[in-house]
């Protein structure tokens, strides 16, 4: 399994901006990562400079949101619904982005999902609960 460090990951959308603005070739990867870049203009500060990128602190208790880890959980949810993995997170995605007449509105309600699986898991010290995933999706797009 590929398991990129903190730097690995900010490099890697640092670059991808540097080559969307330089209007270079990109990766189909680095492409998906531009496209959530752009939705979120909010972060190009944050991507200008690799350097400062790589010395950014984005602890809690700054109360700063981490540009990074946001960019990442929308390619890792892109990814799940490309595969539809865990299963059925496709349908849910597409009824809960028809419910909120928005893609993007719908990966952040799955990033939360997303993030209470994972705290779930931790706490009980057991592995992610897929079905609880999806079940925690379709609840959102009910509600």
């Amino acid at each position: 399994m590929f398991t990129p460090s903190q730097h690995d990951v900010r490099r890697f959308f640092c670059e991808a901006y540097r080559k969307h603005q330089g209007n270079q070739v990109l990766t189909p990867l680095e492409a998906i990562a531009r496209d959530w870049i752009l939705q979120h203009p909010e972060y190009h500060d944050a991507l200008r400079d690799v350097e400062e990128a790589l010395a950014a602190d984005y602890s809690v208790e700054r109360g700063q949101s981490n540009p990074f880890l946001h960019l990442s959980m929308h390619l890792s949810i892109t990814e799940q619904i490309s595969i539809d993995q865990p299963p059925g997170i496709r349908g849910a995605f597409q009824l809960l982005a028809q419910r909120r007449g928005s893609e993007h509105e719908a990966h952040h309600e799955i990033m939360e999902a997303l993030g209470e699986m994972i705290w779930n898991a931790q706490r009980n010290g057991l592995p992610p609960d897929g079905a609880a995933y999806i079940e925690n999706i379709k609840r959102r797009a009910q509600g």
